[in-house]
């Protein structure tokens, strides 16, 4: 059975860091692709970065490119997301779930489809604050 585990939340003042991990079980890890996604409160789930399989390329929503570093450690079977320079609108639930590849991207660009991911895992709260 495929299963995530998020931790690595919290509250942070803008301009921190944070970094996220996504614990997995039940399935090899770069067999498939890791999604983070995260929800703020009264918005639709949107995609944040996602790790292929096999080769481990990355992709990033625009809002997040140039803060956010997302990798993988196949030994640990942990994806990580680092955040940095964290804003107000970072805001949110974040989750990690799996599909069998990133797809539609273009260039570093995710565009992101949740409904194509599955094996949620329960999330893990961001808060960015003074």
């Amino acid at each position: 059975q495929v299963q995530f585990v998020e931790s690595g939340g919290g509250l942070v003042q803008p301009g921190g860091s944070l970094r996220l991990s996504c614990a997995a079980s039940g399935f090899t890890l770069d067999y498939y692709a890791i999604g983070w996604f995260r929800q703020a409160p009264g918005k639709e789930r949107e995609g944040v970065s996602c790790i292929d399989k096999g080769d481990g390329k990355t992709y990033y929503a625009d809002s997040v490119k140039g803060r956010f570093t997302i990798s993988r450690d196949n030994a640990k079977s942990t994806v990580y997301l680092q955040m940095n320079r964290l804003k107000p609108e970072d805001t949110a639930v974040y989750y990690c779930a799996t599909d069998s590849g990133c797809a539609p991207t273009y260039g570093s660009t995710w565009y992101s489809r949740p409904t194509d991911f599955g094996s949620w895992g329960q999330g893990t709260q961001v808060t960015v604050s003074s």
